[in-house]
């Protein structure tokens, strides 16, 4: 029968641990102490030290000098994750958050990639909502970045020169009577983007259409595209808030899914 120690190493929570652990040794270039691995993930030493210990056994950690560095084990776990990767492609993980997007959210979801011109953005899939009034667009139809819950997100994730260049070069035109088009104001909204990690649009490209996205990112960490839940803006007028959780959710998601982790402050 497992002791009171094993029971707490084996516990849901432990195997969080292990995986920060990973993360956290990942992400230095020079050894960690246990100390230092205490204040990062804000976890005891005690309970650390008997993680660590575990994953010395199994190589995945090498103590040397007072400090922790991944172990052979680790980067063999990596090698064998990369290539399962390989058969696993992006579009099918960003698929998948799509669909669960979609089933949580109940509307229209889409995944919008930014041109190369740098003033639209491309719809290159989607997933209509099963209800009977609902969004629809086709593959392959653009729109432009300043007016759209994605270009707006795409915009606030990329370095503030490029977005304040775009701004400065823009000729926006109104698309509805609610179309924004005081760049101040622009500027201002793709700010508050960063900030949140998520835009939204009400009326703006099209009459009765409110859009809610957040950038996906890969494993280097740019953004691929953007997570869009779309649909009629009669339906919205209360959910603004849940269906901004569920997309910054999402995004999260899949992003992780393609190897991208958040760096830490």
């Amino acid at each position: 029968m497992p002791n009171a120690q094993d029971s707490r190493i084996q516990s849901p929570q432990s195997v969080t641990r292990v995986v920060q652990i990973l993360e956290a040794l990942c992400a230095s270039a020079a050894p960690i102490t246990l100390a230092d691995l205490s204040r990062t993930l804000a976890t005891p030493k005690t309970s650390l030290a008997a993680l660590l210990r575990g994953l010395a056994e199994i190589d995945f950690v090498v103590a040397a000098d007072g400090a922790y560095r991944l172990g052979p084990g680790a980067f063999g776990l990596g090698s064998a994750l990369q290539e399962a990767r390989k058969r696993l492609q992006s579009s099918d993980l960003v698929r998948q958050g799509m669909r669960r997007l979609a089933d949580r959210s109940g509307e229209t979801v889409l995944f919008a990639v930014r041109d190369g011109d740098g003033g639209t953005i491309t719809y290159v899939d989607a997933i209509e909502s099963r209800k009977t009034v609902r969004f629809t667009v086709s593959i392959g139809d653009r729109r432009p970045l300043f007016s759209t819950a994605s270009g707006r997100a795409l915009l606030a994730a990329g370095p503030e020169d490029a977005w304040r260049g775009y701004l400065r070069r823009l000729k926006p035109q109104r698309l509805t009577p609610h179309t924004e088009i005081a760049k101040r104001r622009l500027a201002e909204i793709i700010m508050a983007a960063r900030d949140t990690g998520v835009a939204q649009t009400v009326d703006q490209t099209a009459d009765g259409v409110t859009g809610t996205a957040a950038v996906i990112r890969d494993a280097t960490g740019g953004a691929i595209g953007a997570l869009l839940v779309a649909a009629p803006s009669s339906r919205l007028q209360d959910r603004l808030d849940e269906l901004a959780r569920l997309v910054r959710e999402e995004a999260a998601a899949i992003s992780r899914s393609l190897g991208y982790r958040q760096p830490r402050d």
